[in-house]
Order: structure tokens, then sequence, then C-alpha cells
């Protein structure tokens, strides 16, 4: 069977694409790599927040008190298995006809794009609530029975232990969650651009698929702004590993054990030498 695009004409090599990214007009411009970048650093950033400030005081108080655990693990997973761009489809349609904010967001859309970026920002936030929330009350919900007990003995209120016992000991479980979602909203962020008057990463993709076999606009963009994608999602990974390493306390991450475990061996290992 032959190949849909090949009527159109064949694929412009892989190999134009180090020569596209390496190129200077490429990267500047009102739809140069820079601007898109930008803007779906944006996207990313508001959704992710958003979907923060919803799911973590609602995982911890979940997992501090045992209440509506499988109830929101079932909806967690439900929404896992929306499809993101039919969801986006239905929330264009129904909802943003009902915007009639027109104006320019500087440095995230331009004028009349208001009403197609909401939707988009509601999609992302919804897509990332799930791995913060079950992550976030999971690992309120592992804190050992012991040291709240302990904590509790202590004096300390039920908020004292939340703030103070709980969350720092489930710190690497939140943040492995907000890497999930940093890591998803990132990858389906490209879907914006499908919208007019929004940009990112995904306006390339679907400008080039439109005009796939222009060796300048079409394949080689595509391809070059897919492994863009690819990077800053390792980039954003990377950087919340070294802010979880700065703020999870080193007894909890197993560091300080793990020096502990090091210096009791030497201890008893040199009265042994001498």
């Amino acid at each position: 069977m032959t190949h849909p695009l090949a009527a159109a004409g064949d694929l412009p090599s892989l190999g134009l694409v180090p020569g596209w990214l390496t190129t200077a007009a490429h990267w500047w411009g009102p739809h140069g790599l820079l601007v898109a970048v930008r803007e779906h650093v944006a996207y990313t950033a508001i959704a992710v927040l958003a979907a923060a400030l919803i799911a973590l005081p609602l995982g911890l108080l979940i997992g501090h008190t045992g209440r509506g655990i499988v109830v929101v693990a079932g909806l967690a997973n439900a929404v896992r298995a929306v499809p993101a761009f039919g969801l986006l489809l239905l929330f264009v349609v129904t909802l943003s006809p009902k915007i009639h904010y027109t104006h320019e967001v500087t440095w995230l859309v331009g004028r009349g794009g208001v009403p197609y970026l909401i939707p988009v920002l509601i999609v992302l936030v919804v897509l990332a609530i799930p791995a913060i929330l079950t992550n976030t009350y999971a690992g309120v919900q592992n804190v050992d029975p012991a040291v709240r007990d302990a904590a509790e003995g202590m004096g300390m209120t039920g908020s004292q232990v939340l703030l103070r016992v709980e969350l720092p000991i489930a710190l690497p479980l939140i943040i492995s969650g907000i890497r999930s979602a940093v890591l998803q909203v990132i990858a389906t962020a490209t879907i914006a651009a499908y919208l007019p008057f929004l940009g990112g990463l995904g306006y390339l993709i679907f400008n080039g698929l439109q005009q796939i076999t222009d060796p300048q606009l079409g394949y080689p963009a595509m391809i070059s702004a897919a492994i863009v994608v690819a990077l800053l999602a390792v980039v954003a990974d990377l950087v919340l590993l070294g802010v979880q390493r700065l703020v999870v306390p080193r007894g909890v991450s197993g560091r300080f054990a793990v020096g502990a475990v090091r210096l009791s061996d030497a201890l008893e290992v040199a009265p042994a030498e001498s």
C-alpha cells in the first residue's frame, strides 16, 4: 500500500534536522524555537501550579484523615483514561464561545487567544491533578504510625502532625508526583497549537504537518520540535530532581542514613585494626 504522503512527494531527509536546529533563523522570530519554548514552558508552569494548588491540600487532607481514598483513587484513574484531545475539543465547543475577553496577555497569548487558551489550560490541569493527588495522599499514608503516635504524644495537634511530621516524610513521593505531572503536561501541551492564536512547540508540529514535504517548514521542523519537547522534559525532570535533593530532609531521603552507616562501620573497624 502506498503511503498517503507519497503522492505529495518524498519526505525530506532526517539529515536536514541537525542543520535545521543549528540555523539561527529558526530560533528567532514570532514562531521561532525560543518563542515556542517560552510559550510551552508558560503553559506547563501555569497548569502544574494550578493542579498543585488543588491536589496538594486535598491529597494531604485525604492522606491524614484516610477518608475518601476509594472515591478519589477511582476518579484519578478515570481521568487518566480520558483522551486529552477529545476533552480539549469538548471545552472549545462548549466553553470558548462564552469567553469574551479578547485582549492580549503579554508573554503568554496574543489578542483573541484567551478564549482558546483557557480550555487548553483546563485540560492540562485535569491531566496533572491525578499524579500529584495520588502521590500526595499515598506519601502521607505511608508514614509510620509510630511516628504519628510519638508526635501526638509530644502534644502536637492534628494540623501540626500533618505539617511538621507527615508532610516532610511524604515529600519524596509528593515531588515524584509533581515530576510525573510536569512530564505529562509538557508532552500534552503540544495540542495547544491545534487551536488558533496559540503557540508552543506544537505550532511547529501542526504547521509542519500541513506542509510536510517542505524542507524548511515541514518534516525537519516537526522532528526538530519533537526533539526539543523531549529535551525540555529531560531538563525539567533534572531541575525537579535537584529541587527534591534540596528540600527533602537528608534523614528522609536516606542520604544522612547512608553517611551514618558508613561512619558506624568505620568506628567498628577502627578498634579491630588497632
